[in-house]
């Protein structure tokens, strides 16, 4: 008998449309789906989402990455130069595939409300804890004296 996580359909295709999205929840920390399985508890992954684009000034570019972290506080870190920019966090979902839709969609659904550049993503790293921890214990994660916030690379 093959297992189906609450609000996904037994096929790949399911009853979605050709082209729509799968559609994304929010879920607390502890929540359990019906059935409680561990494999539906929420996880942490850590995202790097890359930005680049036309050269913007970075008074400005700092203006709106600050304005994007004060509207979502979850980012832990934002470096950025005049034409490209690097933003860190931390997600919490269910798998890979929800944590990269939600890194995906990031930089598009806030261009408006943070006045970001009309950049494209040309980079994104999604990462379970644990791989980030060991990378981070064998030297090759992040700098660790790297301060949260939005800083010039």
């Amino acid at each position: 008998m093959r297992r189906v996580r609450p609000g996904t359909t037994a096929s790949r295709g399911g009853d979605r449309a050709a082209g729509e999205e799968r559609a994304l929840t929010s879920v607390t920390a502890g929540d359990r789906f019906p059935g409680g399985e561990a494999h539906d508890l929420p996880r942490l992954w850590h995202v790097t989402l890359s930005v680049s684009g036309e050269p913007t000034p970075v008074a400005e570019l700092r203006r709106s990455l600050e304005q994007l972290a004060h509207d979502h506080p979850f980012l832990l870190t934002s470096r950025y130069a005049e034409d490209h920019a690097e933003i860190r966090y931390w997600e919490e979902a269910r798998d890979l595939h929800d944590a990269a839709a939600v890194a995906l969609r990031l930089w598009g659904e806030h261009r408006q409300t943070a006045g970001l550049p009309p950049w494209e993503i040309v980079g994104l790293e999604v990462i379970d804890r644990p791989t980030y921890q060991q990378r981070v214990a064998a030297g090759y994660g992040p700098v660790l004296a790297t301060p949260a916030g939005v800083h010039p690379f």
